[in-house]
């Protein structure tokens, strides 16, 4: 089991990591618009929309996913987290940008009653560290 870290996402706000590589896997924490150069919410969490939220989110991950050795090309599953459930289609737009046709991974999507930092939207996601084959 080894832990991965990055200063290219934000660092974890509770006893976690970033990641956890464990037998070839990958397990990515949730990932939420915080600017990992400030530790702050991005400000388009409070200014902007959620699908600026949504690539925040998803810079992230892929710098966890980098930091790794792995890139969303690896991701066989994911979770997202939604506060509004309103928001699918305009979350949905931009989490596809992330994946070539017909190459996204398994995923299930959710409305929760709240997230940390009362943000919109978070991320996780399982990786395999093969190459695809893509």
């Amino acid at each position: 089991m080894k832990p991965i870290r990055t200063d290219k996402a934000p660092a974890p706000i509770g006893p976690y990591n970033q990641a956890i590589l464990a037998e070839g896997k990958l397990y990515l924490s949730g990932q939420v618009a915080i600017d990992p150069a400030t530790g702050q919410l991005d400000p388009s969490v409070q200014n902007g929309t959620v699908s600026e939220e949504a690539k925040v989110v998803m810079e992230n991950l892929g710098a966890v996913l980098k930091a790794a050795g792995m890139g969303f090309g690896n991701l066989v599953k994911c979770s997202i987290f939604l506060q509004d459930l309103n928001d699918f289609d305009a979350v949905n737009a931009v989490y596809g940008t992330y994946f070539r046709e017909g190459f996204a991974p398994a995923r299930e999507c959710v409305q929760v009653a709240r997230l940390p930092k009362d943000v919109r939207v978070e991320i996780s996601g399982i990786a395999c560290g093969r190459t695809p084959d893509y």
